[in-house]
């Protein structure tokens, strides 16, 4: 154990920092270093496992209660290659006037839209009514 001039004194003479690394510990354990290099380490290694992270990228299909099958199964088709790109899709059936009055047309929607993608997709939510639309998320099937 040494007095705090001491390690002062010695960090001095070396040119570097004294850097408190456990100041819970009875004593506190310093370290004498370069803290503006042990900073510079910190941050490259930060932004490397930035990088080296997966962002999920969440991609939205917008449909209507009336939707004709033609165009729905333009939409599913390209959901479906979002979802073997990894991506999430989310569903969205927006309801315009009266329509709001018959939820179960577009929850049928949703589960033929999903039933059409479950060999690619899992519903990781399911439809929910969000004032003048219903939501579904739909993510890639992990492998096993």
């Amino acid at each position: 154990m040494i007095s705090l001039s001491d390690a002062l004194k010695v960090s001095h003479d070396a040119g570097m920092d004294l850097v408190e690394v456990s100041p819970a510990a009875d004593p506190p354990v310093v370290r004498v270093m370069d803290y503006g290099k042990f900073r510079y380490k910190q941050e490259k290694q930060a932004r490397k496992a930035r990088k080296a992270q997966k962002q999920i990228e969440i991609k939205e299909i917008r449909l209507r209660p009336k939707t004709g099958d033609h165009h729905r199964d333009i939409k599913v088709r390209q959901s479906r290659g979002w979802l073997e790109d990894g991506m999430k899709v989310k569903v969205r059936i927006r309801f315009r006037g009266r329509e709001v009055t018959y939820p179960e047309i577009a929850r049928k929607q949703m589960e033929e839209i999903a039933a059409e993608l479950s060999d690619v997709a899992e519903v990781e939510q399911k439809p929910v009514r969000d004032r003048r639309s219903m939501l579904m998320v739909l993510a890639p099937i992990k492998d096993k």
